[in-house]
């Protein structure tokens, strides 16, 4: 809210707030947790800070005050923009469930403008070259051209898919839960159309055995259920096409979150969910496609055929 419109309290309670999130950088995270409890006795209703208290809070040990404030946060932002779902499935140990749609695109608009220097430059991101070169296996493996009429990319980003596969794809349609990740792919040149939404009702809108090739790289990270797109999916591919994923994986059972707030599936989960679509798996490798804090993510790179 621009400051012209605020009350002195809220002026008072965003000033605090700020002061507080500085403490939580130098470190002194008993002082920011009392900040933040200034700010939300003035406006008891400030998502941001008790969502802010509650990460100081379990940085500080504190969990059943951590629970607390996520759960205050949750309640008063509604739609969840902060994830604090997400916080209290890690902290309870919970059953995973689908991420707040909002709070997706919300992270990816505001992390559009820095995007490919974060991921590419300091993450060491590589999924759409091994995507690449794992459809280019299979391609020469059973002896059919590396060549695509239509592409539809889910979780376009900015494009960085197309850039790679852009030499063997003559059209791409390009879906994004994000507009502002979806206004640089358009900057691209590459799409032939675009679409802001959920990949599963996007896809829905596509036309019967209208693609031959479907690539997602590291989108899959954000969706619990995957079942419903593998099924759109192999719904929208010519017969003999081929659908080509990344995804992070562990070596348990199902679907689980990781301390990133990301979903990792292991590879047996993926292969019954591809099996159960009618998509017959042509290619496993396993690869880190990015690093973080400096260790390899487990990732899992995957191409599979439409029988």
């Amino acid at each position: 809210m621009a400051q012209m419109f605020m009350s002195s309290g809220e002026m008072i309670a965003d000033r605090r707030f700020d002061y507080g999130r500085d403490l939580e950088l130098r470190g002194d995270l008993a002082g920011a947790a009392d900040l933040f409890m200034q700010a939300i006795e003035l406006i008891p209703d400030f998502a941001s800070a008790w969502f802010a208290l509650g990460d100081v809070r379990e940085r500080q040990g504190d969990k059943t005050g951590a629970i607390d404030a996520f759960q205050r946060a949750k309640a008063a932002d509604g739609v969840d923009l902060l994830g604090a779902d997400l916080r209290l499935l890690r902290l309870t140990g919970g059953k995973p469930g689908a991420m707040s749609r909002q709070y997706v695109a919300a992270l990816y608009d505001q992390y559009a403008p820095k995007f490919e220097k974060s991921l590419v430059g300091d993450l060491g991101y590589r999924g759409p070259a091994l995507l690449l070169d794992a459809v280019s296996a299979v391609c020469h493996a059973h002896a059919r051209p590396m060549n695509f009429h239509r592409a539809i990319d889910l979780g376009c980003g900015t494009g960085l898919a197309a850039r790679a596969f852009e030499n063997c794809v003559e059209g791409f349609t390009g879906i994004d839960i994000s507009a502002e990740m979806i206004k640089r792919a358009q900057a691209t040149g590459l799409y032939d159309s675009v679409s802001i939404g959920d990949a599963v009702e996007q896809l829905a809108h596509q036309e019967d055995r209208c693609a031959d090739l479907v690539i997602a790289a590291d989108m899959m990270i954000y969706i619990h259920d995957l079942a419903p797109l593998f099924a759109e999916a192999a719904r929208v591919l010519k017969p003999s096409g081929l659908v080509a994923f990344t995804a992070e994986t562990h070596d348990g059972d199902g679907v689980t979150l990781g301390a990133g707030l990301r979903f990792a599936q292991s590879e047996a989960h993926l292969r019954g969910l591809l099996d159960d679509a009618g998509l017959l798996l042509a290619r496993v490798d396993r690869a880190s496609i990015r690093t973080e804090r400096d260790v390899p993510v487990p990732s899992v790179v995957m191409v599979a055929t439409k029988r």
